[in-house]
């Protein structure tokens, strides 16, 4: 029997069992996926024992993704962009990893909201940590050459721009809507709005009507971010389709088929949201 986890402290909130157990319903494979709560303390321990453990590998959340990175011998381009890592699996003996929140962005933007490509104009990030990174190559990847990131701590947007090169610039949190008139894409990487908690401040009044609206946040589905852009009518993308769609790598490298993020499968989950 495969088996695989995810890793993290605290893990209870995790929803990752509950996307990976559809897929090994709807494909028949005998196989499992588990929470394994680990402290910071504990994790190259964990790491070192993950193959006689039985495990093919794991999805790794916070506090563990640059640690993780640091532990695999082999690591996968996506993650080295971002410096984090939050799919981890063996070659061979070796422990390799990746970080998929790049591929799960896109795919879900790609999805949702695929006019984004013919829409011209800057990329607004709010927020500067790893979330913020995988975003930002996913854009660079896809070409755009205006990427703006905002944050609080303007220094560490600064940090982000000179990792990234000169496509990425940063800029004070303050100055956010004065850039909306030519945005293409607003993107938030912060926790602003989370449970009902703190708020963007963006003014919409003044984007573009091509303007597409992404909120990594998924609890609530629908945040403030997004119930204030659909006002205006502009397209708004949430958070779950991500966590969707970054799944679908790392049950291909532990279960040998590519899984389909379908409809029900996003119902699901997001039924399981609203309980909560």
């Amino acid at each position: 029997m495969k088996r695989a986890c995810v890793i993290g402290w605290p893990i209870a909130h995790s929803r990752s069992p509950l996307i990976h157990q559809y897929w090994l319903r709807k494909y028949g494979i005998e196989g499992t996926y588990t929470k394994e709560p680990v402290r910071a303390e504990e994790l190259p321990q964990f790491l070192a024992s993950l193959k006689n453990r039985g495990f093919a590998g794991c999805n790794v959340t916070v506090p563990h993704k640059e640690a993780a990175f640091a532990a695999a011998k082999i690591q996968a381009p996506a993650a080295i962009a971002v410096g984090a890592a939050n799919t981890l699996w063996f070659e061979g003996e070796a422990l390799a990893c990746t970080n998929t929140d790049t591929y799960g962005f896109m795919a879900n933007l790609d999805q949702s909201a695929p006019h984004w490509k013919q829409s011209p104009g800057s990329i607004m990030i709010l927020g500067a940590g790893g979330s913020a990174r995988a975003v930002i190559h996913g854009f660079l990847e896809a070409g755009r050459d205006d990427i703006r990131v905002y944050n609080r701590t303007v220094e560490r947007a600064q940090e982000i721009a000179r990792h990234f090169g000169a496509r990425v610039s940063a800029w004070p949190w303050d100055v956010r809507n004065d850039h909306i008139t030519d945005v293409s894409v607003i993107v938030n990487t912060t926790t602003l709005g989370m449970n009902g908690a703190g708020d963007t401040g963006i003014d919409f009044s003044r984007a573009p009507n091509t303007a597409v609206v992404a909120d990594l946040v998924y609890v609530p589905l629908e945040t403030g971010l997004l119930s204030s852009a659909r006002t205006y009518g502009l397209v708004g993308v949430d958070g779950l389709g991500m966590l969707l769609h970054q799944a679908v790598p790392g049950f291909e490298k532990w279960f040998g088929v590519r899984p389909e993020v379908t409809p029900e499968l996003y119902r699901l989950v997001a039924e399981n949201i609203r309980e909560a």
